[in-house]
């Protein structure tokens, strides 16, 4: 009997232990290994302060960093405006949020040197040191598109957003030029002659003919006008080689090796 007791006492023993390991098995080890496999939903940390972010974010297990300051009107100081990875991506636990975080005051950038360069190599400069293009006016000047002026002269420590506005060239000068003699030259000269008298070369069209050498300049548009507004197109007409067309044949020679060519005549009347 008393072994009997003892064995069941055991039993007993053994069962308890077997529950509990499988209670601590469900209840914390699977519950933890599950979550870290299967990640942690990002939560939604804008338009609130930084303060209240890093306590959310580390309350879902994820860590946090401060990317960048930049000045937004619509939030208050120190309150996140963005967050990277956005609200709702599915990251592994411990994953680090970057935060872009308002600030009242923006931090300053240097006003690069625009003058001279296009119209389009100016916004891109623009955009690189965080400053906003402001308006765009157009003034009589030599080169379409070049910047003259710029609002806020280059090397001056500003805000970083600051407005900058552009003058800049329309392509037409104020003065007259004289058009150069251009009939006769090699396309090449013509170019170079429209260039250095502040003419731009246009649309070049080519056409055959018999008496000019091929790639001369045989007419120019508008040939009407003695002068033109600088920076004005000049549209070239250039010769090409005169190709002779073949004479079209009235009909067919037959040729007949058996007979004379008086036969053949006399066979081809009616």
């Amino acid at each position: 009997m008393r072994i009997l007791k003892k064995i069941a006492i055991a039993g007993v023993g053994l069962a308890i232990a077997a529950a509990g390991t499988l209670l601590l098995l469900n209840e914390v080890i699977m519950p933890y290994y599950t979550n870290f496999h299967e990640g942690v939903t990002v939560p939604d940390v804008t338009k609130i302060s930084l303060e209240d972010a890093k306590n959310r974010l580390t309350k879902y297990g994820l860590r946090y960093e401060v990317a960048d300051r930049r000045t937004h009107s619509a939030y208050p100081a120190d309150y996140v405006i963005d967050q990277t990875p956005g609200s709702q991506s599915l990251v592994k636990p411990n994953r680090k949020v970057y935060l872009t975080v308002n600030t009242v005051q923006r931090p300053m950038v240097v006003v690069p040197e625009l003058t001279d360069l296009s119209l389009r190599n100016a916004k891109i400069q623009l955009r690189n040191y965080g400053l906003e293009l402001g308006t765009i006016s157009y003034e009589t000047a030599r080169f379409k598109n070049s910047i003259l002026r710029q609002s806020i002269e280059a090397g001056r420590q500003v805000p970083k957003g600051t407005i900058v506005d552009l003058a800049v060239s329309d392509g037409l000068g104020g003065e007259r030029i004289k058009v150069p003699e251009l009939v006769g030259l090699r396309l090449s000269e013509a170019q170079n002659k429209l260039m250095e008298a502040g003419l731009r070369v246009g649309e070049i069209t080519f056409q055959p003919s018999k008496k000019a050498v091929p790639n001369t300049v045989i007419g120019y548009q508008p040939s009407n006008r003695d002068t033109l507004t600088q920076g004005e197109q000049v549209q070239l007409i250039v010769s090409e080689r005169y190709e002779v067309e073949e004479a079209s044949e009235s009909g067919a020679v037959f040729s007949d090796s058996t007979g004379t060519a008086a036969d053949s005549l006399n066979n081809q009347k009616p």
